[in-house]
């Protein structure tokens, strides 16, 4: 997240960038996230260009979402979807949250709130249980303010960075 991403924002979009941003620079093995919508909809993501060192494998070669947030987000949908089918067909209530544990990597999901989801794309080496705590955390924090009035913001600031870039 640069200052430039969060110019014109409420403070409480600039609050949940810090979040994100905090997120990610603090909790090692973290390489991706992204704070998806109930209806897929990618609102909040981490800068591809702070985390790119750490995508790329120790042979060189990409380990990350292929492309841009996007597709984290996109896997993110899925997977929520996914499970929130399996909790339904199971009767087993409310999905919580997800991990997918890969020979090169780990995919968490986790609810925050009205269906909206954060995902974390990790390292294969990360420490399942920190960056488990460490999104709860985020969670609390964001879940109470991820109106959907934010939700629309945070949506806009995305199109018109996208815009943006694509000039």
């Amino acid at each position: 997240m640069t200052a430039s991403s969060t110019f014109g924002l409420s403070s409480e979009a600039r609050n949940l960038h810090w979040l994100l941003t905090n997120l990610v620079e603090e909790v090692p093995g973290i390489l991706s996230v992204a704070v998806v919508s109930s209806d897929g909809l990618l609102l909040l993501s981490s800068d591809p260009g702070r985390v790119a060192d750490a995508r790329a494998g120790r042979d060189g070669r990409p380990n990350g979402p292929k492309g841009s947030a996007a597709d984290l987000a996109t896997i993110v949908s899925g997977i929520g979807s996914l499970t929130i089918g399996a909790a339904k067909l199971m009767d087993a209530g409310r999905v919580k949250h997800t991990m997918v544990a890969m020979d090169e990597g780990s995919l968490f999901v986790m609810s925050i709130s009205d269906g909206s989801l954060l995902g974390v794309h990790g390292s294969a080496d990360c420490d399942m249980s920190v960056v488990a705590y460490h999104m709860a955390l985020f969670v609390g924090r964001a879940g109470h303010v991820l109106t959907p009035e934010l939700r629309s913001e945070l949506r806009r600031s995305l199109e018109a960075e996208s815009a943006g870039s694509a000039r």
